[in-house]
């Protein structure tokens, strides 16, 4: 029996061939055996386990600082914001470095947006044949849609909108809930990125719903037309916000593996992986669902409002777009080149939006090769939300909001005045404007003049409690 044990494989004879302890290992060690048991000799077993140690990983290098570059779309005009490119192009030179990373662009907007070698706002970055999460962020597809009401009343407009959306936190409760199509939950339960139970809630408790920060519901006239027109501003919420942390997962799992001096948030997932596939299809998912939100409020609104309905059109402006095998990364970046989703508007339209005491912009995207093809997707910051509330002084965000939006209907629904985002800690809505016709990025066909608008406002912040001693 000693003699047996003795000559029996182990695990640390498995270790001295090569082979990584794992799930795998008591198998190789129980195949090992058989062989052994056999009559086989102990070469000749290495020699057929051998063939199931897999290949070292290939690890992939950074680009050599300044090797990739990217185009700039933004003229400083004052100190403030020559400070706030030179920030935006520290990040983006050491974004640029990421190895799946081809070029990239800033836009009028561009400001920072997290540690040095996050993608900015207002910035895109083109890579080849690979999905970066962190590069359209948590709020995935957050987007604008508008809809033409003809000659309803802004303010009749404006006190429906108010009846039936949902700013803040969480979603709406049971029986105050909108619905959203079985064909699209079961899309969400067919696709393992979308399957899970928490996601599938969130898909219910939050259609018709807006969130907070700077998502907003507009109203206002065409200068065109002068019709009345809703705009609404959103992402998609907590079924993004899941999909967007899943997705992290599966692409850190692969920098670890392959690129460990990628940073962590420039993690990619090969596109054309099965993982890289399914991301894809959910993120189309995770676009419907989005589309279907703006949707529902819009027409709950004109429903409750009595207002008939003309054209409608919308687009997205934090997503991943596909052109051949190179994917654009939009982070606060519009679109603007024709067909650049099969829902686009037949125009070549697409929404910039200022700040809520200024016009939304209808523009048609020029394709402009300096820019990937993009256009702006706001007016952007030149200082964080802390430093404009310490340039605001004395004065309060009451006493902001009455003299930055004069004769306008601003309401915060869910908090108190969210002084960081009055018209003043944006960046100036003319100088924006002139750069989009300045750099070739869009051609201005409209502008909706504003009436009022409502915003979640600024919210208690949430303190998760101690569980205390026992």
């Amino acid at each position: 029996m000693d003699d047996l044990a003795i000559s029996q494989l182990t695990g640390s004879d498995l270790k001295v061939w090569g082979h990584q302890p794992g799930p795998r290992f008591p198998e190789l060690l129980t195949r090992g055996n058989e062989m052994l048991a056999a009559g086989k000799s102990r070469d000749a077993i290495r020699e057929v386990l051998a063939r199931e140690i897999p290949e070292p990983p290939v690890h992939i290098a950074l680009h050599e600082a300044g090797a990739v570059s990217f185009q700039e779309n933004l003229t400083p005009a004052d100190a403030d914001e020559a400070a706030n490119l030179e920030k935006v192009r520290e990040t983006m030179r050491a974004v640029m470095r990421t190895p799946t990373v081809v070029g990239g662009a800033i836009m009028p907007d561009a400001c920072p947006a997290g540690p040095v070698g996050t993608i900015p706002v207002g910035a895109v970055v083109a890579a080849k044949n690979a999905i970066h999460p962190g590069m359209h962020s948590a709020d995935i597809c957050c987007s604008l849609m508008m809809s033409d009401l003809g000659d309803a009343d802004p303010a009749a407009v404006l006190d429906a909108a108010a009846a039936v959306t949902h700013f803040g936190p969480g979603g709406r409760a049971q029986g105050n809930r909108f619905t959203v199509s079985l064909d699209l939950l079961d899309a969400f339960r067919a696709n393992p990125f979308l399957s899970n139970a928490k996601i599938l809630r969130a898909a219910q408790e939050h259609m018709g719903t807006q969130g907070d920060g700077n998502h907003f519901l507009f109203v206002g006239r065409s200068r065109a037309t002068g019709r009345t027109a809703l705009v609404t501003h959103h992402g998609s919420r907590g079924p993004g916000a899941k999909l967007y942390k899943a997705g992290m997962e599966v692409a850190e799992a692969h920098r670890r593996k392959h690129s460990p001096a990628t940073l962590q948030q420039n993690a990619w997932i090969p596109a054309d992986s099965a993982e890289g596939e399914t991301y894809w299809e959910a993120l189309q998912l995770i676009r419907k669902w989005t589309k279907t939100n703006h949707n529902s409020i819009h027409q709950a609104t004109m429903e409750r409002a009595s207002a008939s309905a003309g054209e409608r059109f919308w687009n997205e402006h934090n997503f991943v777009f596909r052109r051949g095998d190179i994917y654009l990364h939009g982070k606060g970046a519009t679109p603007g080149w024709e067909g650049f989703a099969p829902d686009a508007d037949a125009g070549g339209r697409t929404i910039i939006p200022l700040n809520m005491a200024e016009p939304v912009l209808i523009v048609r995207g020029q394709d402009a090769p300096n820019a990937w093809g993009f256009s702006p997707h706001g007016a952007g910051r030149n200082w964080s939300r802390t430093e404009h509330m310490r340039r605001l002084g004395t004065k309060t965000p009451d006493q902001a909001l009455a003299e930055e939006t004069e004769g306008l209907d601003i309401r915060f629904q869910a908090g108190k005045v969210d002084a960081s985002e009055l018209p003043s800690s944006y960046k100036p809505a003319a100088a924006v404007t002139a750069q989009i016709e300045d750099f070739g990025l869009a051609e201005i066909v409209d502008q909706i003049d504003p009436y009022g608008c409502i915003m979640a406002g600024e919210l208690p912040r949430f303190h998760r409690k101690g569980r205390g001693r026992r």
